[in-house]
């Protein structure tokens, strides 16, 4: 087959850019422009749904005929998977740590032509092959690595993941490998091919793997590398630990040739009383009849997509809101002539005025609390909803309305539960200290996760923030960098709030603010303060006083310092819980003058581990800023966080 002989010269991909939520197809056709000209293969002009469709629908195709993959980060997520029509593959995948990656490279570092992607079995002992999948040792799935063997728990580098499978695929269906998320970098194989990359350690991906699936038995190899990276997101220095490995499920999904691909219902912005949002189909029939039913609402709308696959819609509707008091949630059906989905739905408006944040027209403060994605008392990463449930039952018990899921996205699961249990959610991708501002693809890597972050959960309720950094330093790179991604939030996402956790400054004795050009941008200032821990002693929190230049709603995004659980001592002595309560309570008295102010988020809920923490017999691997002990125990100054929430509850 021959691709050469057309012109792409005055081809402009933004054409596809017909409204904010083509995004996805935009990236598509940029994707398809770039690589054929790297390659000089050349593309018809005219027609842009033929160069997307090509993409799509000729991906094999292409990756053969080239020899090159493409980065999942350009293929459409299939949102709400629990909904479809799916196959675990979670369980027990063999394994291999290959630290020199010689899986994958030869020792001139260039890919082998048949590396441990293939999946070969050793049979023939005349052969010389150095790996063997059926021999070696076994990790869950999900699950990190450090945790499960000992042997691993610092390992940083690559360990292949292999799992075989009987499996019938359904003549006309298509097929798609979806991962929730791979701690940091994905190659994955199918029976022996590679299909593509993804870099980003907590977002989901897939790949379109029909025509690569056969009748019996199948093999997928996933070659995982948590090794961290200058021009990564997050950058090499964090403050949590680097849990390698396939963290969260993987499913097989089938749909039928055109499928219900992305969905948004909301209330529509400005108005309590219309449900608006749109459909996006996948597949060649794009122009179907599509339904949008609420059957507690008793309500049913029928849309017509487009040559685009694509159908707008407004519903006019008198729900119940989601609340913290009342988490209300409707079924809602979408079907196509072929396909149908269904997902739990809420309802709820929220903006802000002046200082205060205003959720279905009522004044409500954020009761938080910070909370890493790390098990309770197993202390590895979190993957599974009843691990989710308790860390979010200890949120409730401290007297939450609200979290703050740092630094990274959570897991679906724990984003639902948490609106099941009526509390909102502050969502943030790992833009954490200092990466490569100036570096067009780490942007790009971290433009990718927002954007997979939002397109997953926007349809949740319970979401009302979209975070875009922690603590950065400032400089005219970083403002550019942050001013960008708000932007994509925000085209995105125009009922959200946009924020990031910034800095403050004592700008004189015993006088701090947030001095930020960002904060004019986000529609919240948050920051981070440690007035009693990294700044001064518990006392100094009574002579602070604060000043803002915007009125916008505060939120004190982190603050808190380290204990550990049963270390008693004078209320000088750090690291005992008598420090920790003891500045808890200076800290509370000090909110009580903060102007503007309309949440916490005390950092952290659990003790997490971290390898920045190496006190011997203190600290040993943990970050003990915890209101709870990594073995579930409470500490004096979580109740003090309670008694002040208490307070603060609508009466």
């Amino acid at each position: 087959m021959n691709l050469r002989g057309f012109s792409v010269v005055d081809a402009d991909p933004a054409k596809m850019r017909r409204d904010q939520h083509d995004i996805t197809n935009a990236i598509y056709i940029e994707t398809i422009f770039e690589m054929a000209s790297n390659r000089n293969i050349q593309i018809p002009q005219p027609d842009y749904m033929r160069a997307l469709h090509f993409l799509k629908y000729g991906l094999l195709l292409l990756m053969t005929l080239t020899s090159f993959s493409i980065s999942a980060q350009f293929y459409p997520q299939l949102i709400n998977v629990d909904g479809r029509h799916a196959t675990s593959l979670d369980g027990l995948w063999k394994t291999i740590v290959d630290p020199y990656e010689n899986g994958y490279y030869d020792y001139r570092r260039k890919p082998l032509a048949e590396g441990f992607g293939s999946d070969k079995d050793l049979v023939d002992k005349s052969v010389l092959q150095e790996y063997n999948f059926a021999a070696d040792k076994t990790l869950s799935v999900p699950g990190d690595w450090n945790t499960q063997r000992a042997e691993l728990y610092y390992y940083e580098g690559t360990v292949w993941y292999r799992k075989r499978f009987d499996y019938h695929p359904s003549n006309g269906n298509r097929q798609f490998l979806h991962f929730a998320a791979v701690n940091y970098e994905a190659i994955v194989f199918v029976n022996g091919k590679e299909v593509g990359k993804h870099a980003g350690g907590f977002t989901p991906f897939n790949f379109e793997v029909t025509g690569l699936l056969k009748s019996g038995e199948n093999s997928i190899v996933v070659k995982v590398d948590n090794k961290r990276v200058l021009d990564g997101v997050p950058t090499i220095n964090t403050d949590w630990w680097n849990y390698g490995g396939i963290t969260r499920q993987v499913n097989l999904i089938e749909t039928p040739a055109t499928f219900i691909r992305d969905y948004y219902v909301q209330l529509k912005k400005g108005d309590r009383n219309c449900i608006n949002g749109w459909i996006q189909l996948d597949g060649t029939s794009a122009v179907q009849k599509v339904t949008i039913a609420i059957p507690e609402l008793q309500l049913r709308k029928e849309v017509l997509t487009d040559q685009n696959g694509r159908a707008d819609f407004e519903i006019k509707a008198a729900p119940v809101y989601w609340s913290p008091e009342d988490p209300k949630l409707y079924d809602v059906l979408i079907a196509s002539e072929r396909d149908t989905i269904s997902d739990e739905i809420g309802f709820r408006t929220i903006e802000t005025k002046g200082t205060k944040i205003i959720l279905n027209g009522k004044e409500i403060f954020c009761r938080g609390v910070c909370i890493h994605e790390e098990a309770a008392f197993r202390n590895g990463r979190a993957y599974s909803s009843e691990e989710d449930a308790t860390l979010l039952g200890w949120a409730k018990e401290l007297g939450c309305n609200f979290v703050r899921l740092a630094h990274y996205p959570h897991n679906e699961q724990m984003i639902r539960q948490a609106e099941k249990m009526g509390i909102m959610v502050w969502s943030e991708i790992p833009v954490y200290w200092t990466i490569q501002w100036s570096n067009p693809e780490t942007y790009n890597n971290a433009e990718h996760q927002l954007v997979d972050m939002i397109t997953r959960d926007k349809n949740r309720a319970n979401i009302i923030i979209w975070s875009i950094a922690n603590e950065t330093p400032q400089s005219p790179e970083r403002l550019d960098f942050l001013s960008r991604l708000a932007a994509k939030a925000r085209s995105m996402d125009n009922v959200r709030f946009v924020t990031a956790a910034l800095e403050k400054e004592e700008i004189k004795p015993g006088v701090m603010t947030v001095n930020d050009q960002l904060g004019k941008l986000f529609d919240i200032i948050s920051f981070n303060e440690y007035v009693g821990w990294y700044d001064g002693f518990p006392e100094k929190c009574d002579r602070v006083s604060w000043t803002f230049s915007e009125q916008k709603p505060v939120i004190i995004s982190e603050f808190g310092g380290e204990c550990v659980y049963g270390l008693r001592g004078a209320k000088t002595d750090r690291f005992t819980e008598d420090f920790q309560e003891d500045m808890f309570i200076h800290s509370v008295n000090m909110f009580k003058r903060i102007p503007g102010l309309a949440g916490t988020t005390p950092w952290i809920l659990k003790d997490f581990r971290s390898p920045r923490r190496q006190l011997p017999g203190v600290q040993d691997d943990f970050n003990r800023k915890g209101l709870v002990s990594d073995k579930g125990e409470k500490k004096k100054a979580f109740f003090v966080m309670k008694q002040w929430y208490e307070e603060l509850k609508p009466k």
